[in-house]
């Protein structure tokens, strides 16, 4: 594929976040089809035992989707009516979403200006009488601030769901993430760093969670013909055609991160040089998963708001996106939850954060790419 020279725009447009997926995924879908297996079976079955192992974790549960964890959950957990959760709201809106399906209310609570994961400093004031939960998200590969914010949970006996969707290698104070919290949530999106197309793991150390999400992801206690049905289930189990590709992909897990590292690593020199452009912080206590490389433009100091860099990079050729706009101001929280606070960090991050592209199946030469489209937008803007 022909590319950019330094001061010519990208021919072929640059993807945001391709999935890297290869022969070998090919050839596992298509030995799990030939297998007779198309629901959960042997290879869902493996990737518990995977995942359980590359977390620490006692139970780890293979489920439809990132979503379906977080649900299933809250549910196991005993969230209901009547019940707050409180959360962040930078992240996807499918970590408040689940909250309003079980019957709770979301609460949400500012992030830290640095990397944008939930303040735990602020945890406390989010909370009332009425809190029972809470889901710290781990954004863009930087776990969330664990310790303050568990330490309070167990002090007020609440429930601690971790959002993981972005964090499947990150590790917090050298602990595994997905053997902390009581509960774990990982995503399987095609975006995600073990992408297989669609589905979703429960890490969790508690027996009794991990045996309501057994029985709640299939609707039914038991098997064959003799079952039981206990309680309103779900149809949230995994199936194994995206299990095989979970499986690859954990494969390649570390060959991945090594390109990540280096693409993640140009980014860092080049920003480094534009007024006004910075990426979030990344703690170096932690390891950080690198699912997202996130930038914030201060619209004063880069010579245009975020919208307009958006607009003018696909101009250029290359696909970006926006992790997040704040859930809380979006219609359907905004008008059913009018009472919410104010959260000027979130609000602020909001207007301000862009992200470049960033996968494995991105060659070197696709992020030097996007980086000299990068330095060409700032340099029309702020006329340097």
């Amino acid at each position: 594929m022909q590319r950019s020279s330094p001061s010519s725009v990208r021919e072929a447009f640059l993807s945001f976040q391709p999935p890297a997926v290869g022969e070998e995924e090919v050839e596992a879908v298509a030995a799990a089809l030939r297998s007779g297996w198309l629901t959960s079976g042997p290879r869902a079955a493996e990737l518990e035992r995977r995942f359980a192992e590359l977390t620490g974790a006692r139970h780890a549960l293979a489920v439809s989707s990132g979503t379906a964890a977080l649900q299933l959950a809250l549910v196991a957990g005993g969230i209901g009516a009547g019940d707050e959760v409180i959360t962040s709201p930078i992240t996807w809106p499918a970590t408040a979403n689940v909250v309003v399906h079980a019957g709770a209310r979301p609460v949400f609570c500012d992030v830290r200006e640095s990397d944008l994961t939930i303040d735990p400093e602020l945890v406390v004031a989010a909370a009332t009488p009425r809190t029972r939960a809470v889901i710290p998200v781990d954004f863009a590969g930087q776990p969330c601030d664990l310790d303050p914010t568990i330490a309070l949970a167990r002090e007020r006996g609440w429930l601690v769901v971790e959002d993981a969707a972005h964090a499947v290698e990150s590790a917090y104070r050298g602990r595994k993430v997905g053997s902390i919290a009581d509960v774990t949530c990982f995503s399987l999106y095609a975006t995600k760093n073990v992408a297989a197309g669609e589905g979703g793991v429960v890490t969790t150390d508690r027996d009794e969670i991990a045996d309501e999400i057994r029985e709640l992801r299939l609707m039914r206690r038991g098997d064959g013909a003799h079952y039981d049905v206990r309680r309103a289930g779900f149809k949230a189990n995994l199936a194994d055609v995206n299990a095989a590709i979970a499986l690859c992909q954990l494969d390649k897990l570390e060959r991945h991160r090594e390109v990540r590292l280096a693409h993640v690593a140009a980014y860092d020199r080049a920003v480094a040089g534009l007024a006004g452009v910075t990426p979030l912080a990344r703690d170096p206590r932690d390891t950080h998963a690198l699912h997202l490389y996130v930038v914030r433009i201060d619209a004063t100091l880069a010579g245009a708001t975020r919208d307009e860099y958006q607009r003018a990079l696909a101009a250029e050729n290359i696909g970006t996106s926006i992790h997040f706009l704040p859930v809380h101001r979006l219609t359907f929280y905004r008008e059913r939850f009018p009472d919410q606070a104010r959260l000027p960090v979130a609000e602020l991050a909001g207007a301000e954060v862009l992200s470049l592209p960033l996968s494995p199946a991105h060659t070197a030469a696709d992020i030097r790419d996007a980086i000299e489209a990068l330095r060409r937008v700032h340099a029309r803007f702020t006329g340097r």
